[in-house]
């Protein structure tokens, strides 16, 4: 009996052990699912828009797009979700260029026409950083506005945390990927996750003001991650939940278009 016991705990630390491996080998292919467009790729928009490309590294460059509106006030730097490519984000344009802002949408590495593959957190920051930087070229930084999506609002708050931008915006944010991964995989250790985007944090140390949005029938990231960052914010900073609104289509729901108005102006 003790030693079918021991032979039954081998086996089950075995089966934990690799599948701990195999969630760290692979946790891109759990977390980013990249649409993939060939070089020679044509977008078709109906705003104005100029392809724009990065160079983040020697030989590796991020495709994005630039999207103009007639008499922009400024810009919207948008880091997008975990998947698709410009193809069906850049769709968004026009929500953003009627308010009279132009649209700056950066594709990560191995998204649409961008090079490479993602491979760590920090080489993500990189990236991003890089692209701001290539905007602030053309742009006023006081009249620049970063807004992230899903998983791009950990990328968002990073990045507004290391400038100065005039305001932060994120739609549909966690509390960091270290809590999605415990309640996603309680049973592994969170020390695997290469991909900690810790926004509770980065969000402390934005001085800009940070307005939250999130859907009240948000089944993928609960609202109650935005409740939790909202304790971390400042008193003049806003949470706006949008009552019936799900994880996905949020640009296109009244209630936020009528609110990004009232922000934005």
């Amino acid at each position: 009996m003790k030693k079918k016991m021991l032979n039954f705990i081998k086996i089950t630390v075995i089966i934990y052990s690799v599948f701990c491996t195999v969630l760290f080998l692979f946790q891109e292919k759990l977390i980013f699912f990249p649409e993939k467009l060939g070089h020679n790729y044509e977008f078709k928009f109906d705003d104005e828009f100029e392809e724009v490309y990065i160079e983040v590294e020697k030989g590796v460059k991020l495709s994005s797009a630039l999207f103009k509106a007639k008499k922009p006030k400024g810009l919207i730097f948008y880091l997008h979700g975990n998947s698709g490519s410009l193809k069906s984000w850049g769709d968004i344009s026009k929500t953003y260029t009627d308010l009279g802002y132009d649209l700056f949408i950066l594709d990560y590495r191995g998204f649409g026409k961008s090079d490479g593959d993602i491979s760590g957190q920090n080489e993500l920051f990189s990236d991003v950083q890089k692209a701001y930087n290539l905007i602030l070229k053309r742009y006023v930084e006081n009249e620049i506005v970063i807004l992230g999506y899903s998983i791009g609002t950990g990328l968002a708050a990073k990045l507004a945390s290391m400038n100065n931008a005039k305001q932060l915006i994120l739609q549909a944010p966690y509390f960091s990927m270290v809590d999605m991964m415990r309640q996603s995989y309680p049973i592994c250790p969170t020390f695997l996750l290469k991909y900690k985007l810790e926004s509770n944090k980065y969000i402390s140390a934005c001085n800009m003001p940070i307005v939250l949005f999130h859907g009240r029938e948000d089944n993928l990231i609960d609202y109650e991650a935005s409740l939790r960052l909202r304790i971390l914010l400042k008193s003049t900073d806003e949470l706006i939940l949008l009552d019936g609104q799900g994880h996905n289509g949020m640009t296109d729901n009244v209630d936020y278009k009528r609110e990004l108005k009232r922000i934005l102006n």
